[in-house]
């Protein structure tokens, strides 16, 4: 068998540029007819989609004997090892087109005789690319993450277009990692690791403070929200939590679980942990104004969405004194940066290069969902969104 193309983009965003001399190869290794898949790959920056005509053929081959033909965005060696094992074990009931760019307007013909394309969080599906998705035939977005605010939902449903996402993927998987942060920024963790380094193993500077006893507030109470609140009743703290619509769950399992007005959490809590889901509602709600009713010294974690975050009034609030600490696994400008190597790269976002600097800040590349566990029921969750589908269509 053939294997499903894998198309290589070395930057983010980039164009799908200049192909191989031969853009199709099948591959007959005993691993490569496991896994099934073709390899694209491309080396530039120029344009030229004329290029993919040849293994588009092939591609139009493969599509005969599978139920759907899957452009899978934003394609990462993991997700190509997750989804490739999960069709492995369900018989091999779809194709996969691999593709590493995000995507753009500038790749997105490469969903060109797929039936549906598999996104993440960072992928473009505005309104003008989702124009050009169904001109390509698209009919389905399966998304690799629970958010869909990086999807025009009002045009894919004009369009004709479903969108079904991974509702819930191990949330203890970012619940597990937003209380590491907090360890490691109350007890300096990540600075001590970087000194014994060096065989540095003076204490001076790593003076921390106990969690147990302080307040914390938990911004967003849903699945990930609940399950963060759990974890950190363990250590004995003041819970109190926002969100406008109240977790029966939460209460019933943490009777001293308190809900209290977006502003009270701001102003009592000691540490505030994000899990809002990103709306037109909570897009900056961490901005100068609700800042300023933070108490002084304030522990801040994000693990949910960059852009519920004003970077600037951040940067200033961290500069003078405002926000203690801060931790972050999401940022405005991951789109540019995230998931791929920058080493070589001048970091031209003023306020993530500012984070970079700042002793009392941690940042990690949205990594918070990246468990064994998760990657498994995302890739279940992506068929069984695409066997329900096809249930439906077929009816």
């Amino acid at each position: 068998r053939c294997h499903s193309p894998t198309i290589k983009n070395n930057n983010q965003p980039t164009c799908v540029t200049k192909m191989l001399s031969r853009s199709i190869s099948l591959l007959t290794s005993p691993h490569n007819l496991k896994t099934n898949s073709i390899a694209i790959r491309s080396k530039n920056n120029a344009t030229n989609f004329s290029a993919a005509s040849s293994w588009r053929r092939d591609w139009n081959q493969l599509k005969s004997n599978r139920e759907l033909n899957i452009a899978v965005y934003s394609c990462r060696p993991y997700d190509k090892f997750h989804l490739s094992k999960e069709n492995e074990r369900r018989n091999k009931p779809h194709e996969f087109k691999f593709i590493e760019g995000g995507l753009n307007m500038d790749n997105v013909q490469f969903a060109k005789d797929s039936d549906a394309v598999c996104l993440f969080v960072n992928d473009d599906a505005s309104k003008e690319v989702l124009k050009k998705l169904k001109e390509n035939g698209i009919k389905l977005i399966l998304l690799r993450c629970a958010g869909k605010d990086n999807v025009d939902l009002k045009e894919a449903e004009a369009l004709g277009i479903a969108v079904k996402n991974v509702p819930a993927y191990s949330p203890h998987a970012v619940a597990e990692f937003a209380v590491g942060l907090i360890l490691a920024l109350s007890r300096k963790i990540h600075k001590a690791y970087n000194r014994v380094r060096d065989q540095n193993f003076e204490l001076d500077g790593l003076k921390g403070s106990n969690i147990h006893g302080k307040t914390v507030g938990v911004m967003g109470t849903g699945r990930i929200g609940m399950i963060f609140a759990t974890i950190m009743n363990g250590f004995g703290v003041k819970l109190i939590g926002y969100d406008p619509k109240e977790n029966k769950e939460l209460l019933a399992n943490l009777p001293n679980f308190e809900y209290v007005t977006k502003e009270e959490c701001l102003s009592r809590s000691d540490i505030i942990s994000l899990h809002l889901p990103l709306a037109e509602s909570t897009v900056e709600i961490i901005n100068k104004d609700t800042i300023s009713k933070m108490k002084d010294g304030v522990m801040l974690i994000n693990t949910s969405r960059g852009h519920l975050i004003n970077p600037e009034d951040a940067d200033q609030a961290i500069r003078s004194g405002k926000i203690g600490m801060l931790a972050v696994d999401v940022h405005t400008a991951e789109k540019d940066y995230f998931f791929f190597n920058r080493e070589e790269n001048v970091i031209q976002d003023r306020h993530l290069n500012n984070l970079l600097q700042y002793p009392n800040v941690i940042v990690t590349s949205h990594q918070a969902f990246f468990t064994e566990e998760a990657l498994n029921n995302i890739s279940e969750t992506v068929f069984d969104n695409a066997k329900e589908f096809e249930a439906k269509s077929s009816k």
